[in-house]
């Protein structure tokens, strides 16, 4: 059963800072901000061709990331490699060893990236510690500085301009200093952390695998909301309206309001919800029983669903009148008209190509993680030079 405690910090915030027709927060809080302009020019609709690829089979269910022109995409065995978003070229190949363990962010200084060493102790009193987190050099790929920890980092990390966020399998919550992997603050809680953290005026919103929602103060990690749900939660939230909108594998969508932590409303699909994402038309919610949805804003009344030829764990893209579904297993994205959920656009992708990897955008090309490899599409009048 859902229940709410409003915290005892930031009830006095400005409504004015909150007050936003739609705040596209759940999709791009994996991406820079320069990609927010760039994907909300991208219209998923228009004839989208193949434009270059990265062949490889040894991509992981891990969302990529990018800054500027340079996409960075993690591989198994705790690789990485940095391509030209451009024209696909290899730029640099990073070898870490063990596995990435959550999907990295990146800016000037270069790409942050969280691995986790395989635990050969079994059996022992005492395990020796299993994750990292590391700064690569945007030009070399060199490490410029590392520290580990008890356990890995799951889920996505998530950035401020001074600060990495994330969450561990051994149910902490970290802040640190980008410019030195310092430590700034930590929070313990009972349950481990597989989720994709967002970040909003001042406040962090991340969920833990026993169903807990937490809201944080971006800067002291002081808790100041909590909201419970039945099943894990591990996708982002997407904050519209001064409401808070998030999924959880209890089956149910969730809008909570952002002051007063009261629930406004929620909605049963027919399994487990990773993926919401806010648009002009409505919340998009994906199911992991392959059906998508879109929901009104106010009282998640349903106007349109949608089956489709897969499950949806990967958070979906939106675009100005259409958004883009990656269905697990599937050998084709496909793109939904936001208004009535008809199918607009396919992008082929292999036999059985698709992974849970989100797609991105970067210098003007859509990315998408396939089990063949990394693949750009593009308008074929649009130019990536």
């Amino acid at each position: 059963m859902y229940s709410g405690l409003a915290g005892s910090g930031g009830m006095g915030r400005s409504r004015f800072n909150r007050r936003r027709l739609i705040c596209i927060i759940g999709v791009l809080s994996l991406l820079p901000f320069s990609v927010a302009n760039a994907r909300q020019q991208f219209i998923f609709s228009q004839p989208l061709t193949s434009r270059w690829q990265y062949s490889t089979a040894s991509t992981i269910n891990i969302t990529p990331t990018m800054h500027e022109t340079s996409v960075y995409l993690p591989l198994v065995e705790g690789q990485l490699v940095a391509l030209n978003a451009a024209d696909g070229t290899l730029r640099w190949k990073s070898e870490m060893g063990g596995t990435v363990s959550a999907a990295p962010v990146a800016d000037e200084r270069g790409v942050y990236v969280a691995t986790e060493a395989a635990n050969t102790e079994a059996g022992a009193t005492f395990y020796r510690a299993t994750g990292t987190l590391r700064l690569l050099s945007q030009s070399s790929g060199v490490t410029r500085w590392m520290h580990t920890f008890p356990r890995p980092f799951r889920g996505a990390l998530t950035a401020s301009a001074t600060t990495i966020f994330g969450g561990t399998a051994d149910g902490r919550i970290y802040a640190f200093s980008k410019e030195t992997g310092e430590i700034k603050w930590l929070a313990q809680f009972a349950s481990s952390f597989a989720s994709q953290p967002v970040l909003s005026a001042g406040r962090l919103y991340i969920g833990n695998e026993d169903g807990l929602l937490l809201v944080l103060d971006e800067s002291t990690g002081q808790t100041l909301k909590r909201y419970q749900t039945r099943g894990a939660v591990r996708g982002a939230v997407a904050l519209a309206n001064e409401l808070i909108y998030f999924g959880s594998a209890d089956g149910y969508v969730y809008a909570i309001d952002e002051l007063t932590g009261r629930l406004r409303w929620r909605l049963r699909t027919g399994a487990g919800v990773q993926a919401v994402a806010p648009t002009a038309n409505g919340l998009v919610v994906a199911s992991l029983d392959n059906f998508v949805y879109l929901l009104s804003y106010r009282r998640g009344e349903r106007i349109w669903k949608r089956l489709l030829a897969g499950r949806i764990a990967a958070q979906p893209l939106t675009s100005a009148d259409s958004a883009l579904f990656v269905p697990l297993g599937g050998d084709a994205c496909v793109v939904l008209a936001l208004h009535d959920g008809k199918t607009l656009n396919s992008l082929e992708v292999g036999v059985d190509g698709n992974t849970a990897a989100a797609p991105i955008i970067a210098a003007n090309v859509l990315l998408i993680t396939t089990r063949h490899g990394l693949m750009a599409f593009a308008p074929p009048a649009t130019s990536t030079q």
